[in-house]
């Protein structure tokens, strides 16, 4: 049963290792546009209107994208004062409830949010002129690692033989096990 526990907590290791570095990456590429723009309105002699909708693209992608890393850490906000207090064999039950009602939102988030980026791709941007379901594509895409996320961690705590401390009970890094 541990080896279960072990195998998925090392998935779910792998695939936040690589979301939190598109998420930094981006967020590089945020920092760097809102400084173009700043540059552009106050130093430059030419407007750039592009910085402003790639800003707001950028910063829902990464917000999106970086909720499956909190799943993989379980950071639940405000969880946290119920989970502690309760008895070994009720925070096990608890995380699991957690985990099911969580599956199931963003499983209707990931089907709606391909719908949703479906119909976007008959209108476009203002600026860029590119279908709007490209920048939308990313509620789908970040329903679907949280999905992924919750299925791991919750196997992993299922089968680990301690039950969950806390929600917010961090994983240890890739290759540093």
């Amino acid at each position: 049963m541990t080896d279960i526990a072990e195998k998925t907590g090392q998935w779910s290791r792998q695939v936040n290792w690589f979301v939190e570095r598109f998420c930094v990456l981006l967020l590089v590429l945020l920092v760097l546009d809102v400084w173009l723009g700043i540059l552009a309105r106050r130093l430059l002699p030419f407007p750039l209107s592009f910085t402003e909708e790639l800003a707001r693209y950028l910063m829902i992608w990464t917000a999106l994208l970086a909720v499956s890393s909190g799943i993989a850490h379980r950071e639940h906000i405000g969880v946290e004062f119920l989970f502690s207090r309760l008895p070994a064999q009720m925070r096990r039950g608890l995380a699991l409830a957690f985990d099911l009602l969580a599956l199931g939102f963003f499983l209707v988030l990931f089907l709606y949010g391909i719908g949703f980026t479906i119909r976007g791709f008959a209108r476009v941007t203002m600026i860029y002129g590119m279908p709007k379901g490209v920048p939308f594509a990313g509620v789908p895409l970040a329903a679907a690692l949280a999905c992924i996320q919750i299925v791991l961690v919750g196997i992993r705590d299922f089968f680990n033989p301690e039950p969950p401390e806390t929600t917010g009970a961090s994983i240890v890094p890739v290759g540093e096990e």
